[in-house]
């Protein structure tokens, strides 16, 4: 763990102000939900919460059906970072953090099909030439993205849009549950 030199007290009601600095750097926003943890030692550790993290598996075999069924890339990603891939690049994309195309589709909460040269990621070391971008709504706010993407000469269409879409609001009816 890395020391930051920032003290801060906690007030009469228990809570404690993370700097902006801090929430800067992690892209905590306003608002945004954290867990709570508290390892052996007693320290007490602050995480971003990701609702799509707590599918993990069931959103891997996801992205593998829908790979097997189209045989583009399928990748599917939360506000952070992408938790599934299945089609290629898997080491340069998983756990990776989102890039900001990703970032400003998954905020608008609309879907996006992208025909010019682009990346998933914040490093951008895997171009790709088209995607279809579905964001993930659940209770009016868009927590992730189902991603179908290739660094093919093809042009994604309708078909394509349309299985993102139904991918993103069938996760997001499974986090309702």
């Amino acid at each position: 763990m890395k020391a930051t030199g920032i003290v801060r007290r906690i007030d009469d009601l228990g809570r404690v102000v993370i700097p902006k600095e801090i929430r800067r750097t992690m892209r905590i926003k306003d608002g945004e939900p954290l867990e709570i943890y508290v390892d052996r030692e007693g320290e007490v550790i602050l995480k971003k919460y990701s609702p799509i993290t707590d599918l993990g598996q069931y959103a891997k075999e996801y992205a593998d059906s829908l790979h097997e069924a189209i045989g583009y890339i399928v990748c599917i990603a939360d506000r952070d970072e992408i938790i599934a891939v299945s089609g290629g690049f898997k080491k340069d994309l998983l756990k990776k953090p989102i890039g900001t195309v990703l970032e400003d589709i998954i905020q608008s909460a609309q879907a996006k099909t992208l025909q010019e040269e682009h990346s998933l990621t914040e490093d951008e070391r895997v171009i790709f030439k088209s995607s279809v971008i579905a964001p993930i709504v659940t209770n009016d706010h868009a927590i992730g993205a189902v991603i179908i993407t290739t660094n093919d000469d093809v042009q994604m269409g309708n078909l394509e849009n349309k299985l993102a879409e139904t991918a993103a609001v069938f996760l997001a009816k499974q986090m309702k549950d």
